[in-house]
């Protein structure tokens, strides 16, 4: 499965950034709800053993999800319990270690195998893609914070794929009607293909690089912050709602708020 060897790379992309880190640095907040470094790796810790579990014990994976859904302190608190509250480097190591593990797991998996989660089953393509979403998301807070322009691959292509697919999700998560044109999308790879989504159907166009649509669709950034080309209701609806993954409904950055330090 492709979707796990990019995981991996995004991973490994994530750690190089951080392997030569001074200790105090994990502690200093970031820009995502002041969510420091070591909140975001155990963040994704904990989420890539979960991944895991679907594959090797559906049954812990369900107690693992009522427990973090209903612990009092909310999801952070049980992630902690959970993970023994590691931090610093040993966090890194720990955290690295099971991507690869969970990579490696999914890597031989029919991508279009079924997998329990905490709501409708999902296909293993589709939980690798959420991975590597949420891997690359939270770890732009991490380069923003460092000051580090991020050089992006072509495996972004997943999170663009996943930003057209929950379109319509934008809306309905929200109790609002669906504007039935999506609109026409002419990205530029890191590579500089063109991709092209959508079709010219009256649903105006958005232009510009691939990765800012990805920080748009992910709440990375501000649509107004990003040098993306909005043209026509629906785009500029979308762009204003975007929202690639699950839960309640998110508002995105207010403008000037990400961005690189």
């Amino acid at each position: 499965m492709q979707q796990a060897e990019d995981f991996r790379a995004e991973s490994l992309a994530l750690h190089a950034l951080l392997k030569d880190l001074p200790d105090h640095r994990y502690r200093e907040p970031t820009q995502f709800k002041d969510w420091t470094v070591d909140d975001i790796l155990q963040h994704l810790h904990f989420w890539n053993g979960m991944a895991a579990l679907q594959i090797t014990d559906p049954d812990l994976l369900a107690e693992r999800i009522d427990g973090a859904l209903s612990d009092k302190r909310g999801m952070r608190g049980f992630e902690r319990d959970t993970l023994g509250d590691p931090r610093g480097r040993p966090l890194l190591d720990a955290w690295i270690n099971e991507a690869g593990r969970v990579a490696d797991l999914y890597a031989g998996v029919d991508p279009k195998r079924r997998l329990r989660w905490a709501g409708p089953d999902m296909s293993a393509r589709s939980s690798m893609t959420a991975r590597l979403m949420e891997s690359w998301a939270h770890g732009q807070a991490v380069y923003d914070l460092l000051g580090v322009v991020r050089r992006n691959e072509d495996r972004i292509r997943n999170i663009v794929v996943l930003g057209v697919n929950t379109y319509g999700w934008s809306f309905s998560n929200r109790s609002e009607d669906v504007p039935s044109a999506i609109p026409l999308l002419r990205l530029t790879a890191p590579s500089g293909e063109i991709w092209t989504f959508g079709e010219d159907t009256g649903g105006g166009e958005i232009s510009g690089p691939a990765e800012a649509f990805c920080q748009v669709v992910t709440q990375c950034r501000n649509v107004a912050d990003t040098p993306l080309r909005v043209e026509g209701p629906n785009a500029a609806a979308w762009m204003a709602r975007a929202q690639c993954f699950a839960g309640p409904p998110m508002t995105p950055p207010p403008p000037g708020t990400r961005g690189i330090r």
